[in-house]
């Protein structure tokens, strides 16, 4: 491919109009000559427009931006802080699903823990568990059995009284749990994912989220994957997605009729 092609090609991706989310989800899995070029292009672009003599939008559109700006500014975000699957059999070393990098992230979620609860940001604790006769245990060996010490929060980050507890069965905290509903008495409209499995847990509950209306934040060092791989992966794949619009409008107005009733 010529330089002259290239160049072509990397307009037609910087023009192409696609949601900036996307765009930062590609150009993060460029290599670095790529990303360069792509950085270059958009400068020059930038540096065109602004030699360019500004055009008045029209009043449909300015009245749709005031709108939309207005709409948001009246909302302001209500968060829940998902302590995920902190557990002494994924921190204790040598357990079947050890999760090593998880002890390195607990003291930033017991910051985050701590920042919350002084915030007056509610703090949700998710718990895988399982019957001694769950056929999982076949699948993925023997762990977060119920009434076992393996069940429980890694000590530093336990609960406090009131705190919500709500136990799983399998990757989704929605799944066959109680999460919706915690969630809904919470009137809650975002998330901020913390703990473990990267990509198991976490990505699966932040997905279902997306799907049910919530938006999701994941902060980088509250989260620990079984993987730099996975970890890079479920990152990446989260920062591509926003909350399904249906669902998240149904979500915003029973949260502010629920506001309002108060």
């Amino acid at each position: 491919m010529t330089d002259e092609n290239a160049l072509a090609d990397l307009l037609a991706f910087v023009l192409a109009g696609r949601p900036e989310r996307l765009t930062l989800a590609a150009v993060a899995q460029m290599p670095p000559e790529q990303r360069a070029g792509v950085g270059a292009v958009t400068e020059g672009i930038a540096v065109l427009a602004g030699a360019a003599e500004p055009i008045e939008p029209s009043e449909g559109l300015r009245a749709r931006i005031l709108s939309t700006t207005r709409a948001r500014q009246a909302r302001p975000t209500r968060r829940a802080l998902l302590v995920c699957d902190m557990l002494v059999d994924h921190l204790t070393p040598g357990r079947p699903l050890e999760v090593p990098r998880a002890r390195d992230i607990v003291p930033a979620v017991a910051k985050r823990i701590d920042e919350a609860r002084a915030d007056g940001i509610p703090v949700v604790y998710i718990l895988d568990q399982h019957e001694p006769d769950d056929l999982e245990l076949l699948e993925w060996g023997v762990h977060a059995v119920v009434g076992t010490e393996g069940a429980e929060v890694w000590p530093p980050l336990a609960p406090k009284p009131g705190d919500p507890i709500v136990t799983k069965p399998t990757y989704s905290s929605f799944f066959e749990s109680r999460l919706g509903q915690v969630l809904d008495e919470l009137a809650v409209d975002t998330l901020v994912m913390t703990g473990c499995a990267t990509e198991v847990q976490l990505l699966t509950t932040a997905t279902d989220a997306l799907q049910r209306g919530f938006d999701d934040e994941m902060p980088p060092d509250t989260q620990a994957g079984y993987s730099d791989h996975g970890e890079k992966f479920a990152m990446g794949v989260l920062a591509a997605l926003i909350p399904y619009a249906p669902a998240r409008k149904v979500r915003l107005d029973r949260i502010a009729a629920q506001v309002a009733a108060t």
